[in-house]
C-alpha cells in the first residue's frame, strides 16, 4: 500500500515537471511581450502626459503663492486691527450694544394670551394662533430698565475713552440688576393669564422675542462688564526694570583662557 502510495506520487511529481518545463517557454515569452508593448505604451504616454504634469504642478506652485500671500495678508491685516480693537474696547463696544439692545426690548411684546392652543396642536407651523392681552416689557415695572440701558451705554462711551476697571464692575451690577427685575418683575407677570382663561377656553400665556430680548442684554452686561473687569492690564516698567531685563536678556562672553575658565567654574 505504501509503496504504490509512493510510485503514484512519484508519478505525479514527473508529470507536474513536465508540465511546468513545457508552460516556461511560452510564459517568458508571454513576459518579454508584455514588457515590450508596457514600454512602447509608456514612451508613447510620457510625452502627452509629461506637460500635463508639469501644468498640474505650475497650479500648485501658483496656489501655494496665492495661499502664502494671503495668509500674509491675514496675519497682517489682524496686527493692524489688534492695534485698534483692544480688548478693551471690544468689551465696551460690548457694553454699548447691550445697553441699546435693553432700551430697544423695553418697546416690543414681551407676552401674550394665546386663545384655543389645544385646537392648533395639529395644524401646520404656518397657521398663527390668535393672541389676546400682549404688552411690552417696559409697562410691567414702568420702563425701569430704560434709564438702565442708558447708563450702560454712557458707561460703555466712557469705557471707550478712558480705560478703567471699575466701569465693567458698574455695567456688571446694573446687568446683576436689570436680571433681577426681569426674573422677579417680568416673568410671573408674563406667565400670568389673568382673567382670560375665565373669558376664552385653552388661552395660555406665552413669553414673546421681548422677553427673551431684555434677558439676553441684561446678560450681555454682566458678561461684558467682567470681561472688561478682568482684561489684561498694562504693566509699567521704569527704566531700572528695563536695564535689568536688558541684561538677562544679554548674552554672556566666552571664556577665552584657561584661567577664566577656572574662574568662571
Amino acid at each position: 500500500m505504501i509503496a504504490a502510495l509512493r510510485r503514484r506520487s512519484r508519478q505525479v511529481d514527473r508529470a507536474a515537471n513536465r508540465g511546468l518545463e513545457r508552460a516556461y517557454p511560452p510564459l517568458l515569452l508571454l513576459w518579454h511581450h508584455l514588457v515590450h508593448w508596457a514600454r512602447r505604451g509608456w514612451a508613447w504616454l510620457w510625452p502627452r502626459l509629461r506637460p500635463l504634469l508639469a501644468l498640474l504642478f505650475k497650479a500648485l506652485a501658483v496656489g501655494e503663492r496665492g495661499v502664502r500671500h494671503g495668509c500674509a495678508l491675514l496675519v497682517r491685516g489682524a496686527t493692524a486691527l489688534s492695534r485698534v480693537i483692544t480688548p478693551a474696547r471690544a468689551a465696551a463696544f460690548v457694553l454699548i450694544a447691550a445697553g441699546a439692545l435693553l432700551v430697544a426690548s423695553q418697546f416690543i411684546d414681551y407676552r401674550a394670551v394665546e386663545i384655543g392652543q389645544p385646537g392648533y396642536a395639529g395644524l401646520p407651523d404656518a397657521t398663527s394662533i390668535p393672541t389676546v392681552e400682549a404688552r411690552t416689557a417696559g409697562a410691567v415695572h414702568a420702563y425701569l430698565l430704560v434709564p438702565v440701558g442708558v447708563a450702560a451705554i454712557a458707561l460703555g462711551v466712557l469705557a471707550l475713552r478712558r480705560e478703567a476697571k471699575r466701569l465693567g464692575l458698574l455695567v456688571a451690577a446694573l446687568g446683576l440688576l436689570s436680571l433681577a427685575v426681569i426674573l422677579l418683575v417680568d416673568l410671573p407677570h408674563g406667565l400670568d393669564e389673568g382673567t382670560q382663561t375665565s373669558r376664552f377656553a385653552g388661552a395660555s400665556a406665552v413669553l414673546e422675542d421681548g422677553f427673551f430680548a431684555e434677558l439676553a442684554a441684561a446678560g450681555g452686561m454682566v458678561l461684558a462688564g467682567l470681561l472688561y473687569y478682568a482684561r489684561p492690564c498694562r504693566i509699567r516698567i521704569n527704566l531700572s526694570g528695563r536695564a535689568a531685563s536688558a541684561r538677562r536678556r544679554r548674552p554672556r562672553r566666552r571664556a577665552s583662557s584657561r584661567a577664566r575658565v577656572a574662574r568662571s567654574a
